[in-house]
């Protein structure tokens, strides 16, 4: 497989516009679209048994953000505690530049930080911490003392 654009990842939600905010206000995605797909489409392509509204968001980095929301409400994942407790896309994860900061936003924000008031040092140098978006879905974000090391092929 030859991949020819950054990786985009789809997110099913009740409710966009209450997503929308956490991935453009916090996270700085930019809305590149807003579409409705009908319910012959949905089904033809195995998405859902009516129609639905997908807002494709464009990270910073240049990956996108599709928030999907079907006509007709899908089943609410099983919550846990511990984010490998269950099977399935665990998260997400971005790698800043300034963990610190976004921690800040995060609290401001009052987001759920699974991982504690401040960030975790993992290993020497590698810092994390771990939040859920306001559906539940979990998202990482990653600061490394050294990004060339753990992603040379990134220039």
């Amino acid at each position: 497989m030859k991949q020819v654009v950054p990786l985009e990842i789809g997110i099913c939600t009740p409710d966009i516009d209450r997503l929308l905010p956490f991935y453009t206000k916090l996270l700085g995605c930019e809305p590149v679209g807003d579409v409705s797909v009908p319910t012959d489409k949905a089904k033809s392509a195995g998405l859902s048994t009516a129609g639905y509204r997908v807002v494709r968001l464009q990270t910073p980095y240049g990956e996108r953000i599709k928030l999907l929301q079907p006509q007709t409400p899908a089943e609410a994942p099983s919550i846990s505690a511990f984010v490998l407790d269950r099977y399935g896309m665990a998260y997400m994860t971005f790698i800043v530049s300034d963990l610190d900061a976004v921690v800040k936003k995060l609290k401001k924000a009052e987001i759920n930080i699974l991982s504690g008031e401040d960030k975790v040092e993992v290993r020497p140098g590698t810092f994390l911490v771990f939040c859920e978006d306001p559906d539940g879905n979990v998202v990482e974000f990653v600061q490394y003392d050294d990004v060339k090391a753990y992603r040379p092929d990134v220039k």
